[in-house]
């Protein structure tokens, strides 16, 4: 089907928008009307960038509070559509919305609604133009799609048609299923959006917190199957108002925009993508930094040993189990400092866990690499993470570890492996990391959890494979980030968190401090041995429970922006410690390291 985005839905000048539009690959796009104002092109000149960049101009919206008013005002309503009809003339679009009208002055009259609609859509038809009507769902006496439909239906207009809204339909809880019975052909207009489920009122819920299908809460997929059945064959259009996409750069933005469409056409069965190789375990993290000598010793003393060295490049292995961490002190270490740069994921397919990507718009990623090395596909995640398909000693696959040489007296402990892995995010980016993840990666969405910190609130959502052997935290802060406290973290799986915390700080290793007052609260509210309470505050380790069982976990100071962390998980337990977070967010605050 086609596509097309709003143009309210991206940040910018409207060149600017046009341009990520149509780079994107969207069809067409929805002129804002606010955007036509403050451009300083004239509608002419509008219309010939949208056609040198491929771009069909949809729609023009919106025009407010026409119908169901007296007489001398809606001769004053004709009057201002006559000059917009005239601009949409010169601008080459053919179909308007028309919104529900929130007027003081609107009255609860349908026929009323009716008559003056009709005479709207006749002078319409004159230029050449359909009018979309739309309930919003604010909207004085007309909320609600069927009722709006109704309206329509009375008018009998043939340039008279409806506009549904998923964000209308879905946040007033309406049952979808209704638009079934309205004619294709009547639908002129269909825009989609999805959005979290806070309790607020719906115009502030609806001007700030909308978002792409597939980041929220609303089932946008059971709604576009009743417009397909009723027979609807216009674009799939994004409508969505949102402070973060307004403010965040809008290349990045129509991208994950238009990968959320391909998903949601997928969903229903409209294009079939290539089916996401879910990834069965982390086979590597790589680590920059332009000093390894303080990664290597927390690495040393956590137990991992430097157990082999890249053949062309400045990067060594180190090893603990089946825990592998790549340090590398190539050039761009010394640009961004000590940070997680990319992972490694276990597949069965390599060459077909890109193909998805490629699908959703996450092109492979060039890559220097000599003719003997390992062909490691790669992609960016949207925080800029590189992620590699590998395997690593796997019969007719192509292994790493294979461009790696051994070095002499390497003896890889046993017992390591990678728990989870946390990765701050761009505060523009969050929503998409999580379409990113589940849609190319294959991976489950968890619950978005909100933490306390000292300086406002994180936000996290972990996305994990059906065994929990690729788990990823995905957080987000709402203050100005701090490298060091919102940084990067490796967890690493061990069966003792206290004897792995002992060894650590026998080691030279440094622990994070956690405040006695948390051990005062841990003691009401669990009861634990007195012995216990009194070793884990020693080694600052803290501790969370819930029906499946307990959490037991510490973490190391921070180096650059990234810190690791020891976990002890009961295996029916599936968080991650969240209760925990505030007391280590305002921990690290209080240890930042000396820059």
């Amino acid at each position: 089907m086609r596509t097309s985005i709003a143009t309210v839905s991206l940040s910018g000048s409207l060149t600017e928008k046009l341009t990520a539009a149509s780079r994107a690959g969207f069809d067409g796009v929805e002129i804002f009307e606010n955007d036509l104002l403050a451009a300083p092109l004239a509608p002419e000149e509008i219309r010939a960038r949208c056609a040198d960049l491929g771009l069909a101009i949809e729609l023009y919206q919106p025009m407010r509070d026409i119908e169901a008013v007296p007489k001398a005002e809606f001769a004053r309503n004709l009057r201002r559509a006559r000059h917009k009809f005239e601009l949409m003339r010169r601008l080459g679009a053919d179909t308007v919305l028309v919104c529900s009208s929130v007027a003081p002055t609107a009255v609860d009259d349908d026929a009323l609604a009716a008559e003056q609609l009709s005479e709207l859509a006749d002078l319409a038809q004159d230029f050449g133009i359909r009018v979309a009507y739309e309930a919003l769902a604010w909207g004085r006496h007309v909320s609600t799609y069927d009722h709006a439909w109704r309206i329509v239906e009375a008018a009998g207009h043939p340039a008279l048609g409806t506009c549904l809204d998923s964000f209308h339909i879905l946040s007033r809880g309406s049952d979808p299923k209704g638009i079934e019975d309205i004619p294709g052909e009547k639908i002129f207009f269909l825009q989609l959006a999805d959005a979290p489920q806070p309790a607020m009122d719906v115009l502030q819920w609806s001007r700030h917190h909308r978002c792409f299908p597939g980041q929220g809460g609303f089932d946008v997929a059971g709604l576009l199957r009743h417009v397909l059945r009723a027979g609807y064959t216009g674009p799939l259009s994004l409508e969505v108002f949102n402070d973060v996409f307004r403010q965040a750069e809008a290349g990045p933005t129509a991208i994950d925009a238009h990968r959320s469409l391909l998903a949601l056409q997928e969903a229903v069965g409209v294009v079939e993508l290539p089916e996401p190789v879910v990834p069965t375990g982390i086979a590597f993290t790589e680590l920059v930094t332009p000093d390894a000598e303080p990664v290597a010793a927390v690495l040393a003393a956590l137990g991992f040993v430097r157990a082999a060295r890249h053949r062309g490049k400045p990067v060594d292995l180190w090893q603990r189990g089946e825990a592998r961490i790549l340090v590398n002190t190539g050039p761009a270490a010394r640009r961004e400092g000590t940070r997680l740069a990319a992972i490694g994921l276990e597949t069965p397919d390599p060459a077909g866990a890109a193909r998805p990507a490629q699908a959703l718009l996450a092109p492979l990623l060039p890559r220097r690499r000599a003719p003997e090395d390992a062909p490691l596909e790669a992609v960016a995640a949207p925080d800029g993470t590189e992620l590699f398909f590998g395997a690593t000693s796997r019969a007719g696959l192509p292994d790493w570890r294979a461009d790696f040489d051994d070095l002499a007296d390497a003896d890889p402990a046993e017992g390591g492996r990678i728990d989870h892995l946390a990765l701050t995010q761009p505060w523009h980016h969050f929503d998409e990391a999580a379409l990113f993840h589940r849609t190319v990666l294959g991976l489950d969405a968890q619950d978005s959890v909100d933490v306390a910190d000292p300086y406002g609130l994180l936000r996290s959502r972990a996305v994990t494979n059906a065994d929990g052997t690729v788990r990823i935290a995905l957080g987000v802060g709402a203050a100005p980030v701090d490298d060091t406290v919102h940084a990067q973290h490796i967890a690493l799986a061990t069966d003792d968190v206290v004897a792995a915390a002992r060894r650590f700080r026998a080691a030279g290793g440094r622990l994070l401090p956690i405040p006695a007052n948390y051990y005062e609260d841990l003691a009401a509210r669990y009861e634990l041995p007195a012995d216990d309470l009194e070793t884990y505050r020693d080694l600052g380790i803290l501790y969370d429970r819930d029906a499946g069982g307990a959490f037991c976990h510490c973490y190391t100071e921070t180096v650059g922006r990234v810190f690791f962390e020891l976990v002890q998980r009961d295996p029916g337990y599936a968080g991650y410690g969240a209760a925990n977070a505030s007391v280590r967010l305002a921990a690290q605050h209080s240890h930042r390291p000396a820059r």
